[in-house]
């Protein structure tokens, strides 16, 4: 062949400046190895962690210890999808000839970080779409066993909630209607002045004399006791009563508390994964390219072959 007055071959020279840098093939097929290993990866992270959570207490693995396992997990995956994405995309790449080495490091940073990003779009779309079937459905099954307890704590609360909002006046309604007197009253009718009294105190945050003294007479009439004796069960219950009250109130913060903390930490270290993603990815496409420029081909006197000699 001949060559040009500035040393270069006229069909390199016109390749490399009219044809696009950019080797969309290799760039996509990089892009499904890495998003379909990555989809794999996760699915069997899943499957560990959800044979590793148990729904019964001081079994299975505790939750710090799940997210730093999740957090790390993540990081694998990244690493080898990406890894494996960008060093197909460098290793597929059209041969760029007579070329300098820098600008081949620059394209071959770019396949791999392209790859990556395609890569990265279609595994969150694959995930968005075919997982979250499996994974609502993991957490509400937990959910349903962990927070048994929890309905059967609250459930009082619920249903004085549920007559409050439909009465939200009976309250006031009720002391309309109160005798010193002893009075017979069914049994679904004192359980809901009871009720509706606890919550309005439980409220304000103080039982009244007056409420104090109605509640005593309704237990005095049920159960025998002393006006005395009933005021201090009155009292009793109305303290524990607001105890469970207060201590729900700070697991409930506590848990949103916590909730929060481990968004934003799994947020940021998922970003720290992500970043490791595309540098690997970048990373593997150099390796990958310079093991595609480093396969020669065998020059006879007439023609050169396309059987690669490593």
């Amino acid at each position: 062949m001949n060559r040009s007055s500035d040393g270069f071959y006229p069909a390199a020279v016109d390749e490399s400046s009219t044809l696009s840098g950019v080797s969309w093939g290799a760039i996509f097929a990089g892009a499904a190895a890495a998003a379909a290993l990555s989809l794999i990866l996760v699915l069997l992270g899943f499957g560990l962690g959800f044979s590793a959570v148990s729904p019964w207490a001081n079994e299975g693995i505790s939750a710090k210890s799940l997210g730093i396992t999740t957090i790390v997990w993540l990081a694998f995956t990244q690493i080898v999808a990406s890894g494996l994405g960008g060093y197909i995309a460098g290793r597929l790449r059209v041969k760029w000839t007579a070329m300098h080495g820098d600008e081949v490091y620059f394209r071959d940073t770019a396949h791999g970080f392209l790859a990556w990003c395609v890569a990265t779009l279609v595994t969150a779309t694959l995930l968005a779409g075919s997982v979250s079937g499996l994974i609502s459905g993991g957490v509400q099954a937990g959910a349903q066993v962990a927070g048994g307890a929890a309905n059967a704590m609250t459930q009082m609360a619920g249903q004085a909630a549920a007559n409050t909002n439909s009465d939200q006046y009976g309250y006031y309604i009720d002391s309309l209607f109160r005798d010193d007197r002893p009075v017979a009253v069914s049994e679904d009718a004192a359980r809901g002045t009871v009720t509706r009294i606890f919550v309005r105190s439980l409220s304000d945050g103080k039982l009244s004399a007056e409420d104090r003294t109605y509640l005593a007479q309704l237990v005095a009439q049920r159960t025998n006791l002393t006006q005395a004796d009933a005021e201090r069960r009155v009292d009793e219950v109305y303290a524990r009563t607001q105890k469970a009250v207060n201590d729900a109130k700070v697991a409930a913060q506590q848990a949103a508390d916590t909730a929060a903390k481990v968004a934003a930490w799994t947020t940021l270290w998922m970003f720290v994964a992500l970043l490791l993603g595309a540098f690997f990815a970048s990373f593997a496409a150099t390796y990958g390219g310079r093991r595609r420029d480093a396969v020669v081909y065998l020059e006879t006197d007439t023609y050169v072959t396309t059987t690669p000699v490593r």
